[in-house]
């Protein structure tokens, strides 16, 4: 179109025009009457859209490539049912941090309120797991409302917005000028609209970094939105001070790096004694809740906190700081970094205790990570995963069991998100849609693992149709327990041994399901075919893999830093 040139089109095809010129990842969903403008339009203009196979992975799905892109995840639903089975995603997505911008269909508005099929108050039910709910009420205003909902996405914490657009809305036609249709760059990405902590606040932090001996920092997910792994390295290695990791913050530097102390929190491998050893803590793009400080129990009381975070309120929220730097991470890396000059004995004596710490702890883990045992343990599959692995693959990990073993015992070999955890919301059911969302947006020369357990792949089996249909060649690994694992180890931790309720599941020879679908499945059962197994998989880019892992069915094994057999559990305590 030229300048103050019109072209008449429907509300529909006005969505899919902008979302091509924000130059859109594809769009996970299942459509309905109301958007069917929309969708005619993604066809003709070749909008890439996916249909999934229950609007819950859609939302998955889009979380999951948002989080290996940092781009806006698309998801859509239609009227009632739809709309409101994106819930648990959205909610996953908005305590993750995640950019995505979900289209719902809604009701005419000349009938709405009149019982409308399938009409029911989904603006109210979704509106508080958003950033920002968006409710189109002119045509004319549907390219304003996008690229606000772009911006509001990607820009401070990202998050989801919610766009509501009404069944008239989207078949109606308007003369739109030429000018109504443009984008901003700035906000196609996270981290947009960067800020930088005051001046006098970095001072401040500075002093208290420059005069400690053993300081720590804490790295949380921000740092992947941010894309502050160089800043983060830059200033762990000119100062020499170790960085720990939440589950989210996994590859903020690469696990293998001598600087790295592992992940802390509610699962440790050293971090966690290194944070009771520290005289200086640096909190970075960590919110830092119940898991990160064993439920705000793990922060040592009289030593300094310096919390670095792009949201202001959320500094002070759990833990008392003793400098508040408000800003992005990446921004607040390098100005301290700068602040501080170099350093000259980078603290030799204490950084040398990470690798050595580092090596008794995987010592002692040894017989996890290369057990023989069978039913296998999930510790040899992730010893197994920490040697096969290429550097840029993609380990995604379920909610619950198969997010613990992985944030405790995976490796990334560089840094970078190769550990993609749902730990927003920590739902299972992810593992397979955040595997599809993973591989389409790392790419087909990139391979995506998925762990999950047979709890979770029940609930999201139907989209191994989808991983095939739309060629994302994962290998999903499940946990086959024949129990909603987690949830039988805690029975068994707080009231003992057989006291089990509505944990266990029947058998189910989860290969011969995946053989049927049209992808490869492969039972595994002894440890020692587990190398060749994930080998298969991997060498397998037509279709997607399933191994069916026999795990041990030992409720005091299934966890992955504690024998239930030893451990001791408080009332009113969350053990692990």
């Amino acid at each position: 179109m030229t300048a103050n040139a019109t072209r008449r089109m429907s509300g529909g095809a006005a969505l899919a025009e902008m979302l091509k010129l924000h130059e859109s990842g594809p769009m996970f969903g299942m459509g309905g009457f109301q958007l069917l403008p929309f969708y005619e339009a993604c066809r003709v203009l070749k909008v890439q859209h996916y249909l999934i196979n229950d609007e819950r992975c859609g939302a998955f799905a889009a979380d999951a490539y948002a989080r290996v892109t940092n781009r806006p995840g698309l998801v859509d639903g239609t009227l009632g049912p739809g709309a409101t089975n994106l819930a648990t995603g959205l909610a996953e997505a908005f305590n993750a941090g995640m950019p995505m911008v979900a289209i719902i269909g809604d009701a005419n508005r000349q009938h709405a309120w009149k019982n409308m099929t399938q009409e029911a108050r989904q603006f109210d039910v979704l509106r508080p797991l958003v950033k920002e709910a968006i409710r189109v009420e002119v045509i004319s205003r549907i390219p304003e409302h996008l690229r606000r909902a772009f911006a509001v996405a990607t820009s401070g914490r990202p998050g989801p917005v919610l766009l509501a657009v009404p069944e008239d809305v989207a078949h109606a036609e308007h003369d739109f000028d030429a000018s109504d249709f443009w984008v901003d760059p700035g906000t196609l990405r996270a981290q947009a609209r960067r800020s930088r902590p005051a001046r006098d606040d970095l001072a401040r932090a500075a002093a208290l970094l420059a005069k400690a001996e053993r300081p720590i920092i804490l790295a949380g997910g921000g740092v992947h939105i941010s894309e502050a792994h160089d800043a983060l390295l830059a200033l762990a290695e000119a100062q020499g001070i170790p960085v720990a990791h939440t589950m989210s913050g996994k590859g903020a530097i690469g696990c293998n790096h001598a600087l790295s102390a592992g992940v802390f929190g509610r699962y440790s491998r050293i971090a966690n004694d290194l944070i009771g050893l520290s005289d200086c803590l640096l909190v970075v793009g960590c919110k830092l809740g119940e898991i990160a400080t064993k439920r705000f129990t793990l922060m040592p009381a009289g030593v300094p906190l310096i919390h670095l975070d792009i949201v202001p309120e959320e500094i002070g929220r759990t833990t008392r700081q003793d400098v508040a730097l408000s800003g992005d991470a990446r921004c607040g890396l390098e100005d301290l970094l700068a602040e501080l000059g170099p350093r000259t004995d980078r603290r030799a004596e204490w950084c040398a205790e990470v690798p050595k710490r580092m090596a008794a702890w995987m010592e002692g883990a040894r017989d996890r990570l290369e057990s023989v045992e069978s039913p296998i343990n999930v510790g040899r599959l992730m010893g197994e995963l920490n040697k096969i692995l290429p550097a840029d693959a993609v380990l995604v990990a379920d909610g619950g069991f198969a997010g613990h073993w992985g944030g405790l015992l995976f490796d990334t070999k560089r840094a970078g998100r190769g550990f993609v955890a749902d730990r927003g919301f920590a739902s299972i059911g992810y593992g397979v849609p955040g595997g599809i969302g993973a591989q389409i947006g790392v790419g087909a020369k990139r391979r995506v693992v998925s762990l999950t357990g047979d709890g979770g792949f029940n609930m999201s089996m139907g989209d191994l149709e989808t991983a095939r249909r739309v060629g994302a060649p994962i290998v999903a690994c499940i946990f086959n327990n024949a129990a909603s694992g987690y949830v039988k180890a805690l029975q068994h931790a707080v009231f003992g041994h057989g006291n089990y309720q509505s944990s266990d599941l029947v058998e189910m020879n989860y290969a011969n399901i995946a053989n049927a679908m049209g992808c490869q499945g492969i039972r595994v059962e002894d440890p020692s075919k587990l190398a060749g197994a994930l080998q298969a998989g991997l060498e397998n880019t037509d279709t997607p893999t399933v191994l069916d892992i026999v795990v041990t069915r030992d409720p005091a094994k299934m966890l992955p830093a504690a024998d239930n057999r030893t451990l001791k559990v408080e009332k009113g305590d969350r053990p692990v």
